[in-house]
C-alpha cells in the first residue's frame, strides 16, 4: 500500500463525527480516572467500600480506550461479510428461504418445490414462535 492510500485510509479520524466521538473517549476517560482517584481519597479516609470503586472506575476507563480503538480497527479494516444464505444451518434440518422469495438459482426449479420449503420454513417459525412464547414476562400471582 503506497504512503498516500495508507494517509487517506485514515482520514476519517478527522471528520467531525470521530473528532467528536474521540473527544468523548477522552472526556470520559479523564472523568473515570478522577473518579477512581476520588475514591482512591475516599478509602484511605477510611470508607471500606470505596476499595472496590478505586479499582472499578479504571476500568472501565481502561474498557473504553479498547471499546475507541476497536471501533477504530473496524472502521479502517471491516469485518469479514456474512457468507451466502446456503452457508446457514438451521436446528432440525430446516431449509433455509430464499432471499426475498426468489430461489437463488432464478426460479428454475419446480414452483411446487419451492413454495413446500417456504411453507416448512414458515411452519418452524410458527413452532418457534409458540415454544418461546411468554418467555421473559413473570408468571407470579396477578
Amino acid at each position: 500500500m503506497s504512503g498516500t492510500q495508507e494517509a487517506s485510509q485514515w482520514r476519517f479520524l478527522i471528520t467531525p463525527r470521530w473528532l467528536g466521538w474521540t473527544a468523548f473517549v477522552i472526556a470520559a476517560t479523564a472523568g473515570m480516572l478522577w473518579l477512581g482517584d476520588w475514591q482512591l481519597r475516599r478509602a484511605l479516609a477510611g470508607n471500606a467500600l470505596s476499595w472496590a470503586y478505586t479499582f472499578e472506575w479504571p476500568l472501565f476507563a481502561i474498557f473504553a480506550v479498547v471499546f475507541w480503538a476497536k471501533t477504530i480497527r473496524d472502521e479502517v479494516h471491516p469485518p469479514a461479510e456474512a457468507g451466502p444464505a446456503d452457508a446457514v444451518g438451521l436446528p432440525g434440518g430446516m431449509p433455509v428461504p430464499p432471499p426475498g422469495g426468489a430461489r437463488q438459482d432464478g426460479g428454475a426449479g419446480e414452483g411446487g418445490e419451492e413454495d413446500e420449503e417456504l411453507a416448512a420454513y414458515n411452519a418452524y417459525l410458527a413452532r418457534l414462535t409458540r415454544e418461546v412464547k411468554g418467555h421473559g414476562r413473570w408468571h407470579g400471582l396477578r
